[in-house]
């Protein structure tokens, strides 16, 4: 098995790691007194247990219930292996919203702000003799401070609208590990499909005196694709690796990733000292290249026609936190099942071995940043520094072909007017561009771009005769574009320069399977009856796929999300619509991308099927 999905940082492994998951006690601190009350060496104030890593608002967490602005974690730890002499003992955090301060046996050890990325910290230092240390975690998380990137995060106590129950504190896995003092901290790969090779970037725990070598083998089954070896007296190296077997035209194929054959390369990285390892990781790699052309969305320098399907990756029981691995596995699996070749993951930052999942099945992902709600100074800082932590930490999974910095001018909703706001979106997009320029930005999904590579637009037509007029032809799609656009926003903001950037429909749908009478709010349409959501499903993406120039869509959404009704699964992943009946529609060629119906008619000829029908609408 390539990879290791179900590690709590897929990228970059080593064998030997501890899961912290679990009872810890807990401690409300609705007066915020903990601090000066020295809560971080008493025991005393945590008198009740919540299970790591739910939210104190889920039922999971064994709390289930609304969660002041400061929560308190403690238990103790037996890592395991102890560390030894010139060794290191790391506590890596998943997520805390929003803000953390931790301790250890009493000192202070470190923190981080920024909800939905990871930090580590070396606690070596903080260790006292024998076998248990106590850990303590103080989150904080204001509800109503609009500033801070939340997402879907509702600032009422109760979810209205489309928000949910807010989540509060530890919400992914917690967990240690021992590593030797030099070790690899961080570990990027670059694939270069035309170049036949892959870049790699690694991050020392600190500069090496004497330097050291860094050994690189990448493997597909028994082949050995690269194995070489670089000397470093440096913190950071960027090295590029050959992968001579994949210089072969011809051959190329078997080795690159995609949705239908997403081959991945297993990568070992070794630090050496004198010829004798210091330490090592496995990881992987895809070969894959992703890009825009000519109105279309290119994977491997072919067009490739998007059929996404948002993804809240939310559960009734344990809210933005899975229930466990096994459940991101099976979210990237429903979607795939169903006939979508990707998710937007929509408002969240979603755990790494959902994204090491769709790295194996070979599911498309578009990544956002949560949003905040006021625009001021202090929004531009935060949703700055927590994407650059987005991006740094998932630019190497090979699913990941689209980053989305803002959502429908959430937290710039002034932008048509304010020529601040719509700097922070291009700015954004600038500095997404510099530190990884090989994947498409989105400045804003939706509506009011200022500098987008593909051209998110949110169209909730209510039937696909209203598709079809919108999207008929090249001068319809032009009057979208300037003056007549599908919400009641603009959708380029000034002189947007025309590179070619694909038109994809990143939300359409939201068909509630409701009773009639039920007049409170659940999705953008609603029927009574699942033949009904089924031909609403059909006619609309019928109509998307018969465009001659729109390059994929987004259907709003993939289960049912609290009170938002609108899902194509209930919360409980149950279909409301036979799996079949869903892929048939979703996977008929799509106009815009002939290659699609050539290689349908392939498939036909060689499997012995009728050629697919194409769609009358």
């Amino acid at each position: 098995m390539t990879g290791h999905p179900d590690h709590p940082r897929p990228l970059l492994v080593r064998p030997a790691w501890q899961d912290l998951s679990g009872p810890w006690g807990y401690a409300p601190d609705g007066e915020d007194r903990g601090l000066a009350a020295g809560w971080h060496r008493d025991p005393a104030p945590f008198t009740r247990t919540i299970t790591v890593p739910y939210p104190p608002e889920s039922e999971l967490s064994g709390v289930h219930e609304s969660a002041p602005p400061v929560v308190w974690y403690r238990r103790t730890l037996r890592p395991a292996p102890a560390p030894g002499p010139g060794e290191r003992l790391l506590l890596h955090f998943g997520a805390v919203d929003y803000r953390a301060r931790v301790w250890v046996n009493g000192t202070h050890v470190g923190g981080h702000e920024g909800g939905h990325t990871p930090f580590t910290l070396d606690v070596t230092e903080a260790l006292v003799p024998g076998e248990e240390q106590t850990v303590v975690v103080r989150a904080e998380d204001e509800h109503d401070d609009a500033t801070q990137p939340r997402g879907k995060q509702d600032w009422r106590e109760e979810p209205h609208g489309i928000w949910y129950h807010r989540t509060t504190g530890i919400w992914q896995p917690v967990w240690a590990e021992v590593v030797p003092a030099l070790h690899l901290r961080r570990l990027h790969w670059t694939p270069d499909v035309p170049g036949a090779a892959v870049t790699l970037e690694v991050e020392l725990s600190r500069r090496p005196d004497p330097p050291v070598d860094v050994r690189v083998v990448l493997t597909l089954g028994d082949e050995v694709l690269a194995d070489q070896t670089c000397r470093t007296d440096r913190k950071d190296g960027r090295w590029t690796i050959a992968v001579p077997a994949a210089g072969h035209q011809m051959e190329q194929s078997r080795l690159l990733w995609t949705p239908e054959t997403p081959t991945l390369l297993d990568a070992r990285v070794e630090v050496l000292r004198d010829g004798r390892p210091v330490d090592a990781a496995t990881s992987y790699v895809g070969l894959r290249s992703v890009g825009i052309r000519d109105g279309r969305f290119q994977l491997n320098g072919q067009p490739r026609f998007l059929r996404l399907v948002l993804a809240q990756n939310y559960w009734p029981g344990s809210h933005l936190a899975a229930p466990g691995p096994d459940a991101l596995r099976r979210e990237a699996e429903l979607a795939k099942e169903l006939g979508f070749n990707g998710v937007r993951v929509h408002q969240k930052v979603e755990d790494p071995r959902f994204l090491a999942w769709c790295d194996r099945i070979g599911l498309l992902v578009w990544s956002e940043m949560p949003s905040a709600y006021e625009y001021a100074p202090r929004t531009v800082e935060r949703l700055t520094r927590e994407w650059l932590e987005v991006v740094a930490r998932d630019r190497s999974h090979p699913c990941v072909v689209t980053w989305v910095p803002f959502n429908e001018s959430w937290g710039v909703w002034h932008a048509a007017d304010v020529p601040e706001q719509r700097h922070a979106l291009s700015a954004l997009y600038h500095l997404t561009k510099a530190i990884d320029g090989t994947r498409p930005v989105i400045s804003n999904d939706g509506w009011e771009h200022t500098e987008s590579d593909i051209w998110g637009l949110h169209d909730y037509a209510p039937t696909g005769a209203s598709i079809r007029e919108r999207y008929a032809d090249r001068e319809a799609l032009a009057r979208i574009l300037t003056d007549r656009p599908p919400a009641r926003r603009v959708a380029l903001l000034g002189d947007a320069a025309r590179r070619g950037q694909p038109v994809v429909l990143s939300e359409i749908g939201g068909t509630s399977l409701k009773p009639r009478e039920d007049e409170s709010w659940h999705g953008y349409a609603t029927v009574g009856s699942t033949h009904e959501l089924a031909e609403e499903f059909r006619q609309l993406v019928d109509a998307v796929l018969d465009s001659p120039e729109l390059a994929g869509f987004c259907w709003t959404q993939l289960t049912d999300t609290e009170q938002e009704t609108n899902g194509l699964l209930t919360a409980g992943r149950e279909h409301k619509l036979p799996p079949e009946t869903v892929r048939r529609i979703l996977t008929r060629p799509a106009r815009s991308t002939p290659a699609e119906a050539i290689d349908a008619a392939r498939r036909a000829a060689r499997d012995g099927w009728p050629s697919p029908p194409g769609g009358d609408g």
